[in-house]
């Protein structure tokens, strides 16, 4: 099965949007565009996206803003498109979180590129082992997870929504996200019957502090 990856572009330039968006459908990608920043922050507090391409001059709020405001709460890759060629923005957007940085004008053809780019950093980062210092032990093909070198006992949905709270140990995670990356939690489970999911699994490890909830968004593995 093909993966479609799912971008948001947040673009108050009509026909910028409407020439990106169909050079990435046409590579068989999936791209939603909202110029309003408000309703596109709303939308990744609901839905799951891959990728965000972020333009820096929107109506209402500064797009660094807007990075800042998506970096604080998600880990969703960012790409900044904007006209503005103040290094100063460059450096803000990036010491903000953003994973790249394209001055307009550009070919479409390099946006495709760096699109590829920033994913294959994320895929790497989530592929690389945990670090000695962890107290979880990860292991995929056994579908094990070991807290202090005790085995937990967990169910099939439990132990996707802890594995993938483990690859993103110290970010926020939404709910949206545990749907749609745990494969054991059914689409249409409702925001109450995760967070009884993840009482579990607090109560399994025996350190309910160690997943602290975010209000409104989801939660957070801390370190």
């Amino acid at each position: 099965m093909v993966i479609m990856i799912k971008i948001l572009m947040i673009e108050d330039d009509y026909e910028l949007a409407e020439v990106l968006g169909e050079f990435l459908v046409d590579l068989g990608m999936s791209v939603e565009t909202e110029e309003d920043p408000f309703k596109a922050l709303s939308r990744l507090k609901l839905e799951h996206f891959d990728l965000v391409i972020l333009d820096l001059t929107l109506p209402g709020m500064d797009g660094l803003e807007v990075c800042a405001e998506i970096r604080a709460k998600q880990n969703v890759p960012i790409i900044i498109s904007s006209a503005r060629s103040d290094i100063n923005d460059k450096v803000k957007a990036l010491e903000l979180g953003a994973d790249d940085y394209l001055p307009k004008p550009y070919d479409p053809r390099e946006l495709e590129a760096r699109i590829h780019s920033v994913l294959r950093r994320y895929e790497n980062i989530e592929a690389t082992p945990l670090t000695a210092q962890s107290d979880f032990a990860l292991d995929e093909e056994a579908m094990e997870i070991r807290y202090k070198g005790r085995l937990l006992d967990l169910t099939n949905a439990e132990y996707g929504i802890l594995a993938f709270m483990i690859k993103k140990q110290g970010f926020v995670i939404s709910r949206e996200e545990l749907i749609h990356n745990v494969t054991a939690i059914n689409e249409e489970s409702s925001n109450k019957s995760i967070d009884v999911m993840v009482g579990r699994i607090r109560n399994k490890i025996g350190e309910r502090g160690l997943i602290e909830s975010i209000r409104g968004i989801g939660y957070k593995l801390l370190k």
